[in-house]
C-alpha cells in the first residue's frame, strides 16, 4: 500500500487536465497491485491467488509504464520516477516470488 500512497502524492502536481488521464490511470494501477494482492489472500484456493497475483504484476508493469511516460513527459522529476520504479521492482520481484511459490 505504500506504493499506492507514493503514486497519489506524486501525481497531485500533475495538471489538472491529466486528472481524468494519466493521474487517474496511475492512481488505480498503484491500488490495483494492493487490491489484488489482498483479493487473491482471501480465495480459497492456490490457483486462485495465483491468478489475482498475475493481475497485480500486470497493474505493476502497466504503472510502470505510466510512470515513464510521467517522466518523458514532465511531469514527474527524474529522482522522483526513479524512487518509483525502484521500489515497483522491488514489488515485482516479491510477486514473482510469491508466484512461484503458488506453483
Amino acid at each position: 500500500m505504500d506504493l499506492s500512497i507514493e503514486v497519489y502524492k506524486a501525481t497531485q502536481i500533475f495538471p489538472k487536465n491529466e486528472l481524468y488521464g494519466l493521474t487517474a490511470q496511475m492512481r488505480s494501477c498503484a491500488v490495483s497491485i494492493s487490491s489484488n494482492i489482498a483479493e487473491g489472500a482471501g480465495r480459497a484456493s492456490k490457483a486462485d491467488f495465483s491468478r489475482f497475483i498475475r493481475m497485480a504484476r500486470g497493474s505493476a508493469y502497466e504503472l510502470q509504464t505510466q510512470i515513464l511516460i510521467a517522466k518523458k513527459l514532465g511531469y514527474i522529476d527524474e529522482t522522483d520516477a526513479d524512487i518509483l520504479l525502484q521500489k515497483l521492482q522491488e514489488i515485482l520481484k516479491m510477486l514473482t516470488g510469491l508466484q512461484n511459490a503458488l506453483k
